[in-house]
């Protein structure tokens, strides 16, 4: 079932939980969240990143979304992970997409207010909900944003309240101490500024960089006021170790016997995940 963000950000607000924003970049990815969602009988949200442009194009894998979700048993929002270009964006709302994040984090706040606003309008014109970021999200691999303190990559609470009620978005995402990638030391997350931010600004709260975190972090985060948390990087790297394993000590397999490998190891990270994020127990 096709839903937009609104609606599952609705799901987590009653339930005091996250929804779990997945990228699936693949089929495989698909298979292994949807398979999930479906037993557990929860809302999910399945993500194309811009920056996965390369691994897969858009206008291939986006179709492949929007059917999957309308085929399945459990409501699914289809979304566009750090559109960085409007162009991008429109193209994601002319597939079918049913949310999709301007990500203008790296530009000035005018700036980024104001290719935001554009945004918004596309999406309403859609009827799909919008994300956008106010903080610039570090990367583990490129930096050390987020794992050490420093004040200048935190979102500050009053200019997040600014920014929502300037843009009128549906969700923000907020830096307060994750990171993209694999974590090379435990994160210092900031809870109170989660706490803050949510306030002042009244709107869900996104957390990126999502994977590696505590059961203790994850917990802590959602209390606070984060409502869709971005999951990939862990449950992708999972993935790989299985592939690895089936081929050091199997001879004679073949690619779709690596590819149900992944599904498996993927579907049981996430499945992890999924507990925490909408308190199954």
């Amino acid at each position: 079932m096709l839903v937009n963000l609104q609606e599952v950000l609705s799901y987590a607000e009653k339930n005091q939980c996250a929804i779990g924003s997945f990228n699936t970049p693949n089929l495989e990815c698909i298979m292994a969240i949807l398979q999930n969602a479906e037993t557990y009988q929860i809302p999910v949200i399945i993500a194309h990143a811009q920056v996965h442009e390369n691994v897969m194009p858009l206008e291939t894998i986006g179709p492949v979304m929007v059917l999957c979700a309308k085929r399945a048993k459990v409501p699914v929002c289809v979304h566009l992970d750090h559109g960085e270009s409007l162009d991008y964006i429109e193209k994601a709302l002319e597939l079918g997409f049913t949310s999709v994040m301007y990500d203008g984090s790296r530009l000035s706040f005018e700036k980024n207010v104001e290719n935001t606003q554009i945004a918004v309008k596309m999406a309403r014109k859609y009827g799909a909900g919008i994300e956008a970021e106010i903080g610039v999200m570090g990367s583990s691999i490129e930096s050390t944003e987020g794992t050490k303190g420093e004040k200048g990559i935190y979102t500050d609470p009053e200019i997040a309240g600014k920014f929502v009620e300037m843009t009128k978005v549906d969700a923000l995402a907020a830096s307060f101490g994750t990171v993209h990638g694999i974590y090379a030391e435990r994160p210092r997350l900031d809870f109170q500024r989660i706490e803050s931010i949510k306030d002042i600004t009244k709107t869900p709260l996104v957390m990126h960089g999502g994977s590696g975190l505590s059961r203790e972090d994850y917990t802590t985060a959602i209390a606070k006021g984060i409502r869709k948390v971005n999951y990939y990087t862990y449950m992708s790297r999972e993935a790989v170790l299985a592939a690895k394993e089936l081929i050091n000590k199997q001879e004679g397999i073949l690619f779709h016997d690596i590819a149900l490998a992944a599904v498996k190891a993927m579907k049981e990270d996430s499945e992890k995940a999924i507990k925490v994020f909408y308190k199954i127990h």
